[in-house]
């Protein structure tokens, strides 16, 4: 009975259910749009690091874990290589340059130094990688080379301020890996030795003879405890500081304030959402109280009203949120590449499921409503 109530009203007034679904659409919309460009901004801040082949990473102790604001030698490098129970450790440098596209047109790049033969080196789609460390040799994003159809073999120039002077340099592809951003900027490997040629630098003649770089990736052995290890080299190694790639990730300028924008968004979206829901059922039901009252008058329990009324907002919610979706996603497919949106089916479910778990909150007001009516006052006896 309550769901042939629930459909027989939604049919009988479909004019007005379909503009209401087109407003739960559009916060859909909202709420999805908001969740995949958190997901989005993250990603662009995190990918490098989340792809780095390693379980924990050294930096300067004093650096907060600022990637950027650290410097490590290759002393600590061996350091941190003898300690027992790490596999390997491999130095990668940090630097931003410009790839020049054309005459008219430069490319914000992140230019990142690695070994060849170490954990921090990129894993390859296509090419035989960075043969030394003195190569002049360079690994490319995926997304890079299919923006400007850069294959293997191809010469790329590279523009780095040396100095007060701008420098160009060029260099050959011999890899493409999988999109790798930091910092929103897609991300270039070369040898470290030729990072440290090529990357910007107030003074070049002033720089050491031994490349200083920016973290150690850190690789286990993973039949020991990884607790362990980084208390061993915390211990025996000085002026570092061994953390885990999440806790380096959060301790980045700016992203966990940029996170915490997005998701009071995405939570003041949802709160919208719920007065909006809200507001309406109880329009409804305030609409509709004779009939109630003709419902109960007849023998209609509270419960068969009250299921009737959650029912309805289930249902319309539902087939909204379905609307909803379906429009994002087309809308999703016309949005330019360089818009940080990803939609990403953890974000997606989350998103999908804070809408419906709303639909009940937002009309408990109109059941409460509902199975108040008393038969007589609603008929006017």
């Amino acid at each position: 009975m309550p769901l042939y109530l629930t459909f027989k009203e939604i049919w009988r007034n479909r004019g007005r259910f379909l503009i209401f679904n087109m407003v739960i659409a559009l916060i859909t919309m909202l709420v999805l749009f908001v969740a995949a460009l958190g997901s989005g901004l993250a990603n662009a801040n995190r990918q490098l690091i989340d792809k780095i082949d390693a379980e924990l990473l050294a930096v300067q102790d004093n650096a907060d874990l600022s990637l950027t604001a650290s410097r490590l030698d290759e002393t600590t490098l061996k350091d941190i290589r003898r300690i027992n129970g790490v596999v390997s450790a491999g130095p990668i440098g940090l630097s931003s340059a410009a790839l020049v596209v054309s005459s008219e047109e430069k490319v914000d790049i992140s230019l990142i130094g690695v070994d060849p033969n170490q954990v921090g080196a990129p894993s390859l789609l296509s090419g035989s990688g960075l043969r030394n460390m003195r190569a002049d040799q360079v690994v490319i994003d995926e997304k890079l080379a299919k923006k400007y159809n850069y294959a293997l073999g191809s010469k790329i120039t590279i523009r780095s301020v040396q100095g007060t002077e701008e420098e160009l340099f060029s260099l050959t592809i011999v890899g493409i890996t999988e999109e790798q951003q930091y910092f929103f900027q897609p991300s270039i490997f070369v040898p470290l030795n030729t990072w440290d040629e090529i990357r910007p630098q107030a003074n070049p003649a002033a720089r050491p003879s031994r490349p200083i770089f920016n973290v150690v990736a850190v690789k286990l052995d993973p039949s020991m405890d990884s607790a362990v290890i980084s208390q061993r080299i915390s211990s025996l190694v000085d002026k570092i500081e061994i953390s885990d790639k999440e806790s380096v990730i959060r301790a980045q300028p700016g992203y966990m304030e940029q996170q915490a924008t997005i998701n009071s968004q995405a939570g003041f979206a949802l709160f919208i959402g719920m007065l909006v829901l809200g507001g309406f059922f109880q329009i409804q039901t305030l609409q509709k109280v004779p009939q109630i009252g003709m419902l109960k008058a007849i023998g209609a329990s509270n419960r068969t009203v009250a299921l009737a009324v959650f029912s309805q907002v289930i249902l319309v919610t539902l087939i909204g949120v379905l609307m909803g979706t379906l429009l994002t996603f087309g809308l999703a497919l016309g949005i330019p590449s360089n818009v940080p949106i990803r939609f990403t089916p953890q974000a997606v479910g989350l998103a999908l499921a804070s809408l419906l778990a709303i639909a009940p909150l937002g009309g408990i007001f109109s059941i409460r409503m509902a199975t108040k009516v008393e038969p007589l006052i609603a008929m006017g006896l």
